[in-house]
C-alpha cells in the first residue's frame, strides 16, 4: 500500500513538473507566437486599456486619447489634425499606425523597455505601462505659416535648422483628419476607403514620401561639383557655354528660357538659370564627379530615418553624357523629396556641413522623466567652406537681383534658388514650382533656417507656375517666422 502511494505521489509530482514546464514554455518561449495570433484578443484589449502617450509640439500635445467605453477602450484624438498629420500620421485600431505614430509606437503604447527599470518583471506580471510622450522639433508658427501658404494647392514644405538638423516644418497638402481613422466601426472603414480613393491623395506625405524632378534647384549641386572639382575657379569668369547647347552624342539642342546665356559666367548663369551652362558643366565634370557630389548631399541614401522612413532621392549612376547633362539641370530621372532639397539648402547655409535631419527632440515617460534624447548625429562635410561661401553668394544674388525677389526679407540675408520642373509625357504636365532657400540675420553668421517648397497644383495658368511666383512667397513666410523667433532652443 505504501509503495502504491509513493508511486502515485511520484507520478503526481511528475505531472506537476510537466504542467510547470509547459506553463513556462507558453509564458516564455511561445509568448510572441501566441501574442501575434489574430484570435488572441488580450493583446489589443491590453494595448487600448490605457491612454496612448502624446505627440508634442513645443511642449503642447497635438494628440490625445478618448474613452470610447468599448472593449478597445481608448481611441486616438488629434488637435489640428490636418495641420500635423504629415508629422504624426495616424493611429487606428483597425488599420494600424503610420509616420511618427508608427516609428515611436513602442514609446506611445507603453511597451518600450526604456519606460521601466525592470522590463522583465513587467513582462512576467503582464503589467501594461502607460505610454510615454514624444517631443518633436516642429515649430508651431512656422508649421502654420507653411500650411496657410500652400492653402488648397497640392504641394509640400520642409524646413530644417541648418546647424543642428532639427526639422522645424513638415507640411503636405491637401491633408486629412487622422482622427476619422482612430476607432474600429463602419465609419472608420468608410473613411479609409474615401481617403485612399481620393484623386488628390491626401494621405500621401509629399514632404517625405514623394519625389519630384528638382529642376533648376539641382543647379546648386552642379555648381558645388564645379567649384569643388576646380572646373570653375572664378564665378565671374566666362564659361565658353554655347546657346543652344547640343547634347553630347545627339542632335538634340538644349536652349534657355533666359537671355544672354551664351558664354555666361557662373554667377549670371545661376541667377538667370541658364540650362546650357549647367548642362555643359555636368557633362564635362563626368558621371563619377556628379554622382559623388550628389551622394554627399544625401542623394541615393535609402537609410534616412527621422525616425519615419524617408523616400530616397535619386541621381542615376548609369547614364550617357547626354543624360548626365540633363540630370545636371534636375531633369532626366533625377528626383528629390522636399526634405532632401531643404538639406541641400542647409549645407550651403551651414558652411558646407550637413547635420542629418531629425524630428524627435526627446521622449519622456508618463511622469515627464526623459528616457531618451534625440539622435543628434554628427555633422559631415559635404563641400569646403570656400565653396559654401561662393554658393551663398550665388543664392543671395538670386534673391537680390534674380527670380527669387519675392523671398526677400527686410533686414535679413536670404539666399535662394527657383526651379520649374517639367514632367509628364513629352513634358506636357503642369510644371512643378520649386524654391529652396535659407535665411540668417543681416549681421549674423548662424543661419536660422533652410526651406524647400514644391507646388504641384495645376489650377493656375502654365505661365503663372514658377518657383519665384508660386513657391518663393511660401518660403518667405516660413523664413520670416524663423527669424522673428530667433534660434530654436
Amino acid at each position: 500500500m505504501i509503495r502504491c502511494i509513493r508511486h502515485t505521489a511520484a507520478f503526481s509530482f511528475l505531472l506537476l513538473v510537466a504542467l510547470l514546464v509547459n506553463a513556462a514554455r507558453v509564458q516564455v518561449v511561445e509568448t510572441e507566437r501566441y501574442g501575434a495570433n489574430p484570435a488572441n484578443r488580450r493583446v489589443p484589449i491590453a494595448r487600448y486599456e490605457k491612454p496612448r502617450g502624446a505627440v508634442l509640439v513645443e511642449g503642447s500635445p497635438v494628440t490625445g486619447s478618448r474613452d470610447s467605453g468599448g472593449r478597445l477602450r481608448y481611441e486616438r484624438t488629434y488637435t489640428d489634425g490636418p495641420l500635423y498629420a504629415p508629422v504624426t500620421g495616424f493611429s487606428s485600431q483597425t488599420y494600424g499606425t503610420s509616420l511618427l505614430e508608427r516609428a515611436e509606437d513602442g514609446i506611445l503604447s507603453g511597451v518600450d523597455d526604456r519606460l521601466t527599470a525592470f522590463p522583465w518583471w513587467d513582462r512576467l506580471t503582464r503589467t501594461h505601462r502607460r505610454g510615454g510622450d514624444v517631443h518633436t522639433t516642429i515649430n508651431a508658427r512656422m508649421q502654420r505659416a507653411a500650411f496657410a501658404g500652400l492653402g488648397g494647392k497640392k504641394g509640400a514644405v520642409a524646413a530644417v535648422e541648418p546647424r543642428t538638423g532639427r526639422i522645424l516644418t513638415l507640411v503636405s497638402t491637401p491633408s486629412y483628419e487622422p482622427g476619422v481613422l482612430s476607432g474600429n466601426g463602419a465609419a472608420v472603414d468608410e473613411a479609409w476607403r474615401g481617403l485612399n480613393g481620393a484623386a488628390r491623395r491626401p494621405m500621401l506625405n509629399r514632404a517625405l514620401q514623394e519625389t519630384y524632378p528638382p529642376g533648376s534647384t539641382f543647379k546648386v549641386v552642379t555648381a558645388a561639383a564645379a567649384l569643388e572639382s576646380g572646373r570653375v575657379t572664378d564665378i565671374d569668369a566666362r564659361t565658353d557655354a554655347p546657346d543652344p547647347y547640343t547634347l553630347p552624342g545627339t542632335a538634340t539642342r538644349l536652349g534657355n528660357a533666359a537671355k544672354d546665356c551664351e558664354d555666361a559666367p557662373l554667377r549670371y548663369a545661376f541667377r538667370a538659370s541658364c540650362n546650357t551652362v549647367f548642362a555643359r558643366l555636368g557633362a564635362e565634370l563626368g558621371l563619377r564627379t556628379m554622382a559623388a557630389t550628389a551622394r554627399r548631399f544625401g542623394f541615393n541614401d535609402d537609410r534616412l530615418r527621422i525616425p519615419s522612413p524617408v523616400a530616397p532621392s535619386t541621381f542615376d549612376t548609369r547614364m550617357d553624357r547626354a543624360q548626365l547633362a540633363l540630370s545636371a539641370i534636375g531633369q532626366y530621372d533625377t528626383a528629390a523629396t522636399p526634405l532632401q532639397m531643404a538639406m541641400v539648402a542647409a549645407v550651403v547655409a551651414n558652411g558646407g556641413q550637413l547635420a542629418p535631419p531629425y524630428l524627435v527632440d526627446k521622449v519622456t515617460d508618463a511622469g515627464g522623466v526623459m528616457v531618451a534624447a534625440g539622435p543628434h548625429r554628427p555633422t559631415r562635410q559635404v563641400v569646403g567652406p570656400a565653396t559654401a561661401q561662393q554658393l551663398q553668394e550665388l543664392m543671395i544674388d538670386v534673391v537680390e537681383h534674380g527670380s527669387g525677389r519675392r523671398a526677400a526679407l527686410k533686414g535679413v540675408t536670404v539666399g535662394g534658388k527657383t526651379g520649374t520642373a517639367q514632367h509628364g509625357v513629352r513634358n506636357e504636365g503642369m510644371p512643378y514650382a520649386w524654391f529652396i532657400s535659407w535665411a540668417r540675420e543681416k549681421d549674423g553668421y548662424e543661419p536660422a533656417v533652410a526651406v524647400a517648397v514644391v507646388v504641384e497644383d495645376a489650377a493656375a495658368d502654365r505661365a503663372d507656375i514658377s518657383g519665384g511666383g508660386s513657391a518663393a512667397p511660401i518660403a518667405r513666410a516660413v523664413m520670416a517666422e524663423a527669424v522673428r523667433q530667433g534660434p530654436a532652443r
